[in-house]
């Protein structure tokens, strides 16, 4: 019994040892482009799942205007569509440069399937080691709700709102041939 509690004792110190070593001699995977850990992904994919369970608010945002649509596609388009991408558009370098990749909000579904009060607790508090921010100092509660439902709707959004994501293109002037007369 004596040798087995020593043995214990003696895993115990020597664990944590180890680990240190292997973070201090650099060993321990930082870059974006190096391989995760095993289990890095199911383990902060468990814990940031726990946490939003337990933390988003519920709110049905059905109720939201068409105007509260515009100003969310707005936000998106100012704060988001950077790395999370814009319909029809490939993902952008910056998204794809990330570790985890950014998610394509406007792909495959997006995130129209999950309740507006999860997609409002990550743009309020941000993910960690993702490269999302939070959004809390920068949008008012109403804005962050109004880009809340804006995903939450962007399989049936209305043409407005699209128009925000999707201008026209602009009108380029015609050229005329040199020595022509310009019209008035």
């Amino acid at each position: 019994m004596k040798g087995f509690v020593l043995g214990l004792i003696i895993g115990l110190l020597v664990l944590p040892l180890v680990a240190a070593l292997y973070v201090m001699t650099g060993r321990l995977p930082a870059a974006a482009t190096d391989r995760p850990l095993p289990y890095e992904r199911k383990i902060a994919h468990i814990a940031l799942n726990t946490r939003i369970h337990r933390e988003a608010p519920d709110r049905d945002v059905s109720g939201l205007t068409s105007a509260d649509l515009v100003a969310g596609a707005q936000i998106y388009k100012n704060d988001c569509a950077f790395c999370h991408g814009l319909p029809h558009e490939p993902a952008s370098p910056e998204g794809r440069g990330m570790f985890p990749r950014a998610p394509q909000l406007f792909a495959h579904g997006g995130v129209t399937d999950d309740p507006a009060g999860e997609t409002y607790w990550k743009v309020k508090n941000g993910i960690r080691l993702t490269g999302m921010p939070s959004f809390q100092a920068a949008l008012s509660d109403d804005q962050m709700w109004q880009v809340s439902a804006f995903l939450k709707r962007a399989d049936e959004l209305p043409p407005e709102a699209l128009a925000v994501l999707n201008p026209p293109p602009p009108v380029l002037p015609v050229p005329t041939a040199p020595g022509a007369k310009k019209p008035k």
